[in-house]
Parts: structure tokens; C-alpha cells; sequence
């Protein structure tokens, strides 16, 4: 796990490099990933609509089955998605590969660049007419009013999950020896994030822009929209930092706490005057 862990570094450090010397491409790649994203939200909407107008029981599971194209496309095609950056660049921050603005910065460029490459994208669908006429113009609206009036704490949780699974899928990339065993946990991860309704803010930028640009109800809202990200987007951050990154990082190596560390270093002469007495 040592050498995932150090995988993990250094591509921390390539995105901070790649940050500063191009930061219009790096913003492309971020705008990129959002669009990716919104492929995979069309994709499943596109085909579970007609099991949802007929109450399947097999609704979940045909969501959860089609959306791995959108990670898969973000790992394979190249594209910088935030969820996963707070996976690689807490990884990198702890093995000093890069430092705290540099995952600040990396954070909030992809972030933007996911914002604007999702949003263009739910125009683009909505342009489209794809999602505009039934049964999925039904579903897209029921499922947005839903995630828009949806406790700030359920949120919040939700995203915590789901970007547990996304970054666990990232984290088996650095780990999987073949391209074809990194697509197979793509895709029984993301399975196991959409099949239960957990909430991933990248997606949910399409899908509510999707809702928003379409004709709708009073229920949707751009109100809405910021509230159901603001608490899924820190849930993310959570999920992936910490119960990804934080959690493989004990695993590997002790963690240390600098203050313990000085407060250690300050008594131990003292510790050792006391001895020699």
C-alpha cells in the first residue's frame, strides 16, 4: 500500500506543477471532467425513465448499473475531477509532495472548471430535448425537486458516502495492475454510490442544471441548487479526505501530530536530566 500511497503523492504533484504552468489547460481538463460526469447523469436518466413511468422494481439498479461511463471517461480519457482531488491532494499534502495552497488551489480551480463544464453541458441537454419530453422530463424533475428539498444533514451524510465509493475507485486505480480491473471498480463503485441515492456534488451540478434548464415547477430553484450542493460538496470533501485518504494513511504508517511531536521533543531533555539524576 506504501507504493499507492506514493502514487497517489505524486500525482498530487504533477497537478500542482501542471496548475502553474498552464492554468487555462488545467481548467479545460476540469471543465472536461464535469462534462464526463454529465455524460454518465444523461446516460442513466435516458434509460431508467421508462422503469421509473412503470413503478420497476428495477429502477436502482439500471441507475447504478450505467452510470460508471462517467468516471470511467474522467480515469481513462484524462480529466480533473474534484472529488477525486480531495483523495490525491490530501495524499500528497500528507506526504509533502505538495503543500497547503497547492491543494487549495487545485481544489477550488477544479471545482470551478466542474461548475462551468457541468453547467454547460446540462444546457447543452436541455437544448438538446433529450430529457425534455416524457417519461424522463418526469423523472428529471421529480428526482431534482427531491434533492433540493432534502435535509442539509441527509445531505451532508449522503455526500460523505458517495465520495467515499468515488475515491475508493480512484484509490484502486493506483492499486490495480490491468486497465481492465481499474474500469471493474469503476464501475462497482459508482454502482454502489448512485443504486442507493447518495449524493455526489459534480453530478448533481448536471442534473439540477439539466432540471433547472428545462421547463419546471416551483420546486426547482437555483435556491435550491446551492443549497443541495453547499452541503454535499463538503460532505465529499469529508469522504474522500478523510475516510479515504486519512484512513490508508494509518493504516500504512503511524500517523503524527506535530504538536505531540514538539511538545515530545521540548520534554525530552528534561526527561533525560531527570534520568541521569
Amino acid at each position: 500500500m506504501n507504493e499507492s500511497v506514493r502514487a497517489a503523492a505524486n500525482a498530487a504533484a504533477e497537478k500542482a506543477a501542471l496548475l502553474r504552468r498552464n492554468p487555462l489547460g488545467y481548467f479545460v481538463l476540469s471543465l472536461l471532467a464535469g462534462a464526463y460526469v454529465g455524460f454518465g447523469v444523461v446516460l442513466i436518466f435516458s434509460i431508467a425513465a421508462p422503469f421509473a413511468a412503470a413503478e420497476s422494481p428495477a429502477l436502482k439498479l439500471v441507475l447504478g448499473a450505467a452510470f460508471g461511463v462517467a468516471l470511467s471517461l474522467v480515469l481513462m480519457a484524462g480529466a480533473e475531477l474534484f472529488t477525486g482531488n480531495n483523495l490525491v491532494m490530501t495524499l500528497g499534502l500528507a506526504e509533502r509532495t505538495c503543500g497547503w495552497r497547492d491543494l487549495v488551489v487545485v481544489w477550488g480551480v477544479s471545482y470551478a472548471g466542474n461548475l462551468a463544464g457541468s453547467l454547460l453541458f446540462a444546457w447543452l441537454t436541455a437544448q438538446s430535448g433529450v430529457l425534455s419530453a416524457p417519461p424522463q422530463a418526469g423523472l428529471v424533475e421529480r428526482v431534482v425537486g427531491t434533492k433540493m428539498a432534502l435535509p442539509w444533514d441527509e445531505l451532508f451524510i449522503r455526500g460523505v458516502l458517495a465520495n467515499w465509493l468515488v475515491c475508493l475507485a480512484v484509490w484502486t486505480a493506483f492499486r490495480a495492475a490491468s486497465e481492465s480491473a481499474k474500469l471493474l471498480m469503476v464501475w462497482w463503485c459508482l454502482f454502489a454510490f448512485v443504486a442507493p441515492g447518495f449524493e455526489h456534488s459534480i453530478a448533481n451540478m448536471t442534473l439540477l442544471g439539466v432540471g433547472l434548464f428545462q421547463a419546471h415547477g416551483d420546486a426547482v430553484t437555483w435556491v435550491g441548487f446551492v443549497r443541495n450542493l453547499v452541503p454535499v460538496t463538503v460532505g465529499n470533501v469529508v469522504g474522500g479526505a478523510a475516510f479515504v485518504a486519512l484512513a490508508y494513511l494509518a493504516a500504512v504508517r503511524p500517523l503524527e501530530v506535530p504538536i505531540l511531536r514538539a511538545r515530545g521533543s521540548e520534554r525530552g531533555p528534561q526527561a533525560e536530566a531527570a534520568g541521569g539524576e
